[in-house]
């Protein structure tokens, strides 16, 4: 069945109604007339009362949007009346609207009387003071304007529950009668008395004589209406039939809403209807069914099948699918612009959802990266370790034999480019031993400045800006002018033909919006270094996979792609983070940020003097767990003159330590297996032997190697020559005492 048709049977049945009403009143008697009349007046009445508690509803969800205002959270008086005052313009039907502070007293309100009012004997505050998310109503003559009004409070409670304070709005009472006495068309008298009998609202014929704020308490009308369970209209001896609001809502707030009608009206209504009502319902019927047709075929039809179009455009995942203006009025309209608001917010959705699936992805796949050559780079570390000693021994045995020799100092020379080779995947994977120190970032490059040139060459010109009053940042120097020499190195690869290259220096402040090349944001701080060149640039896909490691656009030979990948694992690791931007022929611009320094620099410890004691047969713990690096660290002990111990994990170095008296140097590996690492096994070692030396080595370190309180501990990063070793078992032995 079609919706016009169901539309059209609805309108016979409601017409039925009314037709078969009519035709009883033919029937009917005078007085049943009147009785209908009077059944009338309370609709009227109850229809008044079923309005005025919607506009309670609303007043005590305006409440309670009002109560998590920030601008009412104040103890500005003069503020929260202002807020009040433009709250009330937007609200006529209310004479004011004002807060209560929890010892009854008035703190501020929309008229901005900056009256001072106690109005803890007012019952609706009272009553307020026990509610929880309610309100409370009461009809009263209001003590700022003395109209009467009903007060609707509100208790604003601390997510403790203490009452912080309470909102009361004054519904204007003679508006609201006013408003429904042009409603009816002045046919009916309205009247709205409190529970003692005090008039409120009076009505505005003639034939009334109590005036407002006057009393009916003794009269046969008010015993009417403050009957419990009485009848909900009636004739009354003070003269006319009256019907009365049973709404136990309204009630319970203490006012009384009644209808009325003089006995003459009554009973002219009750005859004038019986005709107008037969000729009145034939033409509505005409009327109705004429335009009923109409607006289903013309207008109903025609909005509803734009609203399934958009419907099934949506159902098939088309969210750019609107319905086009002009739109209708009433609900049909509303559903329109509904549809077209909720297509264009789930769009907005899918587009940022698509975008944080990128950046999520992207991360994700960087740090799977940082994963994979962290690990490979420490194992690698361990061999090259191994292959840089043992070629060291070949060397030196074999330096009667040139060409010997010489492979022996090649396969030293592939270690130490592998060495370089795996400090940049370290680099990248944040896993690399820093060493910050509290620099100034622009004088680190000042220092740079001629070398930065002569990498440059002629053909490009160079500048360099350094902001005033920089902040000092913790930063490893070293690592620091390797990733300043990769961008500058990047840069003018970039311009083979000449340009200009600008080093900047700044202060910077970044916020939510400002993210890194990974689409995180870290809000602070920082020390902004920007190298900017004028060459290529790189188009959107290459600019995606810059920071990727081993992806280069240069020609074979000419780049490792490690550059960059370096640049951004030294600058997270550091807790910075790296921002970049390029458009083909405009040029790259890449912005490294370190996090600004929040203590005052402290003093450089002097620098120990440099010892040249030789190894005199002291004992020394070596603990490694890869077999072939602890064998060859063990013979290069030996080599240099030490007695050494060996263990493969923590727990057995320990047991050692226990059974040896002579041991003067612990040297650990500090990532082991088998739950205790170097650290760990540092802090208990020196608990069995305080005086005991302590010196770290390891191929890569998650985080920095954090020494036990009170342990003066050193680090040697594999793979290390054999001087280097020597260098640090002296300078670790000769260190000062506990």
């Amino acid at each position: 069945m079609s919706l016009r048709t169901r539309l059209l049977i609805l309108v016979i049945a409601a017409m039925l109604v009314p037709a078969i009403l009519v035709g009883l009143r033919f029937m009917q008697n005078r007085a049943s007339e009147i009785d209908a009349a009077l059944a009338n007046l309370a609709a009227s009445a109850d229809d008044i009362a079923s309005d005025l508690g919607e506009k309670i509803q609303g007043t005590a969800q305006l409440h309670y949007g009002l109560a998590r205002a920030r601008d009412l959270d104040t103890r500005d008086k003069a503020a929260c009346s202002a807020f009040l005052s433009d709250v009330r313009e937007e609200y006529p039907q209310f004479t004011g609207i004002l807060t209560i502070d929890p010892d009854g007293h008035l703190f501020c309100d929309s008229l901005r009387t900056n009256r001072t009012l106690d109005l803890n004997d007012r019952g609706y505050f009272k009553e307020v003071k026990t509610l929880q998310g309610v309100v409370a109503v009461e009809p009263v003559f209001g003590r700022l304007t003395g109209l009467s009004v009903l007060q609707i409070a509100y208790p604003v409670r601390s997510e403790t529950g203490a009452l912080k304070f309470v909102l009361l709005a004054s519904f204007n009472l003679n508006k609201f009668a006013e408003f429904h006495d042009k409603r009816l068309l002045a046919e009916k008298d309205i009247l709205f008395v409190d529970a003692k009998g005090t008039v409120l609202a009076a009505p505005k014929g003639g034939g009334w004589s109590v005036p407002v704020g006057g009393s009916i308490a003794g009269s046969d009308l008010f015993r009417f209406a403050a009957a419990p369970d009485g009848e909900p209209f009636r004739e009354v001896t003070d003269g006319g039939g009256w019907g009365v609001a049973r709404s136990p809502a309204i009630r319970k707030a203490g006012l009384y809403i009644l209808v009325g009608r003089s006995k003459d009206v009554l009973v002219a209504a009750a005859n004038r209807r019986l005709y107008e009502d037969m000729a009145i319902l034939a033409v509505a019927s005409l009327l109705l069914l004429g335009g009923l047709w109409i607006l289903t075929t013309v207008s109903i039809g025609r909005q509803v099948g734009r609203l399934a179009a958009m419907a099934k455009r949506l159902g098939r995942g088309d969210l750019s699918a609107r319905i086009p203006e002009p739109h209708p009025g009433g609900e049909l309209g509303g559903l329109m612009t509904l549809l077209n608001s909720t297509a264009e917010s789930l769009e907005q959705q899918r587009a940022a959802i698509a975008d944080l699936s990128h950046k999520l992805s992207q991360s994700q796949k960087m740090e799977a990266m940082g994963q994979l050559t962290g690990g490979v780079a420490h194992d690698f570390n361990n061999l090259l370790t191994v292959i840089l000693g043992n070629s060291e021994h070949l060397a030196d045995r074999l330096a009667g034999n040139k060409e010997l020799h010489r492979i022996a100092n090649d396969i030293a020379t592939a270690a130490e480019r592998g060495s370089d080779l795996t400090r940049s995947l370290l680099a990248f994977a944040r896993k690399q031993p820093l060493r910050p120190r509290e620099i100034d970032i622009a004088e680190q490059v000042t220092g740079m400045k001629q070398l930065l040139r002569r990498t440059l060459g002629e053909h490009i010109e160079s500048s360099f800006t350094f902001a005033p009053d920089l902040w000092l940042a913790s930063v490893d120097p070293g690592q620091l002018a390797t990733a300043v020499l990769n961008l500058v190195l990047n840069a003018r690869d970039a311009m083979p033909d000449g340009g200009k290259l600008m080093v900047e220096v700044s202060n910077a402040s970044l916020g939510e919006t400002d993210i890194d090349v990974n689409g995180e944001a870290r809000p602070g701080d920082y020390v902004m270094l920007s190298v900017k060149d004028t060459g290529s640039g790189m188009s959107s896909e290459v600019l995606g996979r810059a920071f990727e490691p081993f992806f280069t656009t240069k020609e074979v030979g000419k780049g490792t792609g490690l550059g960059l990948s370096m640049v951004y694992g030294f600058a997270r690791q550091s807790g910075g983070l790296v921002q970049m931007q390029s458009e083909p022929g405009q040029g790259s611009v890449v912005r490294l940020f370190f996090p600004r320094l929040a203590t005052p620099p402290s003093e450089d410890p002097p620098p120990a003097e440099q010892t040249v004691t030789q190894a005199d047969h002291e004992t020394i713990l070596l603990v490694e767990d890869d077999d072939m690096v602890r064998a060859y660290i063990e013979n290069e002990l030996r080599t240099l003159g030490y007695r050494v111990i060996t263990a493969s994990n923590g727990p057995a170095a320990l047991e050692l330590l226990r059974q040896s008296d002579d041991v003067r140097l612990l040297f650990t590996d500090v990532v082991m297996p088998g739950g205790m690492f170097g650290p760990e096994l540092a802090r208990q070692a020196t608990v069995l032997r305080p005086d005991l030396k302590v010196l770290f080595t390891s191929g890569y370190s998650q985080d920095p190697v954090k020494t036990p309180d009170g342990i003066d501990a050193r680090i040697l990063t594999k793979p290390f020559r054999r001087q280097d070793l020597a260098a640090m078992l002296r300078s670790a032995l000769a260190a000062a005492p506990r």
